[in-house]
């Protein structure tokens, strides 16, 4: 099976501060891929030179077998992105939201098929400063998936979502799983990784700690459980 995103050697710095120091790491078609590491580990920074919106100083990087520099626009149209800093305007309500988006592309997916199925028809004339945190989440999935991409990337998707918010967004990437959409994640919260992603890599100060399937993972270390593996991996636990 062929890689969907390919990184070599990417390294990426901020004056005299290495972000990202020779990460390699590569997602199959159809895998679901988590990124993971503290505040400030080069996760966010990996996505964006990743989606050629950063620039970087060496390696190479492939997303769909293109260059995501030189084939931006054509990449693009099969490309999902939701960013963990995503701002909207403040007077735009959902439907709006979804029409701007949509236009972006050639082929965009019929948003108001997507609003049913994500459960937010009836919210399409609601202001979306004025949704609730699961809904500004699932909304977030929605506009990813308007250009029928074949690759979509969440950096903090269900960050400070309540239990049940989260379950309903977790329900929602499982089900894009089964039409065989590869996703590259981020996630501070290991159930919800455990739950999803079939490979995974920690990362530390922008460096590889560990990669492989979850189990693999949690099988290199003393432990049961991801959240207790990740935190030795971390050092920041001991046996």
């Amino acid at each position: 099976m062929r890689n969907i995103i390919s990184v070599e050697n990417l390294k990426k710095s901020y004056k005299s501060k290495i972000a990202v120091d020779n990460l390699c790491f590569s997602v199959k078609k159809g895998e679901f891929f988590g990124l993971l590491g503290h505040n400030g580990a080069g996760k966010s920074t990996t996505i964006d030179c990743i989606l050629g919106l950063k620039n970087f100083e060496s390696g190479t990087v492939r997303i769909l077998d293109m260059d995501p520099k030189k084939s931006r626009k054509r990449l693009f149209e099969k490309v999902g992105v939701q960013l963990q800093s995503s701002v909207y305007q403040n007077k735009v309500k959902v439907w709006e939201l979804c029409e701007e988006i949509s236009v972006l592309y050639k082929e965009a997916d019929d948003y108001k098929r997507l609003l049913k199925e994500f459960s937010l028809e009836k919210i399409e004339n609601n202001y979306v400063s004025t949704l609730s945190g699961g809904e500004k989440q699932k909304l977030a999935i929605l506009l990813a998936l308007l250009p029928k991409p074949e690759v979509v990337f969440l950096d903090e998707l269900t960050t400070g979502l309540d239990a049940e918010a989260r379950r309903g967004v977790w329900k929602k990437l499982s089900e894009l799983k089964k039409e065989n959409i590869t996703i590259l994640l981020t996630s501070h919260y290991m159930d919800e990784v455990e739950e999803l992603c079939d490979k995974i890599c920690i990362i530390k100060n922008g460096k590889e700690v560990i990669s492989g399937t979850v189990e693999e993972v949690i099988s290199s270390s003393p432990y049961t459980r991801l959240e207790d593996a990740y935190l030795w991996y971390m050092e920041k636990e001991e046996v």
